[in-house]
């Protein structure tokens, strides 16, 4: 187990912010995460639980106790549920793209379009991480987990997790609760290839492949993430900054008339989603830059860290786009990332 003073969170962050935190813990496995729920005071409050620090946005010095988990390791067994699916138990420190990796090479199915989706197999359980008509909520059977409140390990179903669009219980009256310590995911033996999104069908059919395999699907996924979002070793970003509104489906009828080009994703009868990246192009972010933050130039919805940018400055950005578009548009975009 790590246990360290005034730590710096730079290499905790993948905007590249370089806070510190009065505290760092790391738990290697269930009994150090048994210790520090048991050993943890007043003085460690409030706790900060982080992953890989990709969906984070520090914009000052943390005062208090940061705990990240760095359980490793990948357990396959039949699923006696259905015989034609495995159970797939992951340390919640795996690094996500890692475990679609050995998946895809293993035979293991469900979860390409999540390729390249940067953090923690932890935080993919509390973010219910998603892209390219894909969400992890679909994969997860149960979160294994230390309750701070109790001390003691619990088995959460997938179920009681209110997972809905990047959201779940532990972003809301869980957070802070758990120490997730292993997730356990179920993939199908039997390939299926979720190929509607129109980038997926325009990128296959570039390439002249009509129905991909597991890892030619893997290998497009990659292909068209890396082509709009930067490399964080270069430009420090967190991925999608905005999460793309849902809205009535009166609202969306108002804005085609208006911007008939408008793309839009129909949810239900009642609702619709629209694409928070292509109103903030539209209302002309796309590639700008304010002080040392700035918006990407092949992805709107992508804010970055030009060099040397501050939290505070790229909350700032975040604040002037989201008037933008509600001025423009009549729409409230919120950010996906934890800014603390």
């Amino acid at each position: 187990m790590k246990d360290f003073s005034n730590y710096s969170l730079l290499e905790h962050n993948t905007f590249g912010i370089d806070a510190k935190c009065r505290r760092y813990l790391e738990y290697e496995s269930e009994e150090d995460a048994l210790h520090i729920a048991g050993s943890l005071t007043d003085n460690d409050k409030p706790l900060l639980i982080i992953g890989g620090g990709s969906n984070l946005l520090l914009t000052k010095d943390y005062d208090s106790t940061v705990v990240r988990s760095g359980i490793k390791g990948i357990e396959v067994k039949k699923d006696d549920s259905n015989a034609n699916s495995v159970l797939v138990r992951c340390g919640s420190g795996e690094t996500w793209d890692d475990v679609v990796d050995y998946c895809v090479k293993k035979g293991y199915y469900g979860s390409e379009n999540l390729s390249l989706i940067p953090g923690d197999v932890g935080a993919s359980a509390v973010q219910n991480i998603g892209a390219y008509g894909a969400e992890v909520k679909d994969l997860i059977v149960e979160i294994e987990a230390i309750d701070l409140q109790t001390c003691n390990r619990v088995v959460i179903p997938a179920s009681e997790c209110k997972y809905a669009y990047r959201n779940s219980r532990f972003k809301g009256e869980w957070k802070g609760r758990f120490l997730i310590t292993y997730v356990t995911y179920r993939l199908s033996e039997v390939f299926n290839p979720n190929i509607e999104y129109g980038q997926i069908k325009n990128e296959l059919s570039a390439r002249g492949i009509i129905i991909p395999d597991a890892r030619q699907l893997r290998e497009v996924i990659i292909s068209i993430r890396q082509a709009k979002l930067p490399d964080v070793k270069v430009e420090g970003n967190a991925g999608s900054f905005f999460m793309n509104p849902v809205v009535p489906t009166a609202k969306w009828k108002s804005l085609q008339s208006e911007y008939p080009d408008m793309p839009y994703y129909i949810i239900s009868d009642e609702e619709v989603k629209i694409p928070a990246g292509w109103m903030i192009e539209q209302c002309g972010w796309k590639g700008k830059t304010v002080g040392k933050a700035g918006v990407h130039n092949r992805q709107a919805l992508v804010l970055v860290n030009r060099g040397g940018a501050t939290g505070c400055e790229i909350v700032s950005l975040c604040e002037m786009i989201r008037k933008d578009v509600a001025d423009k548009f009549g729409i409230a975009i919120y950010p996906e990332v934890n800014i603390i």
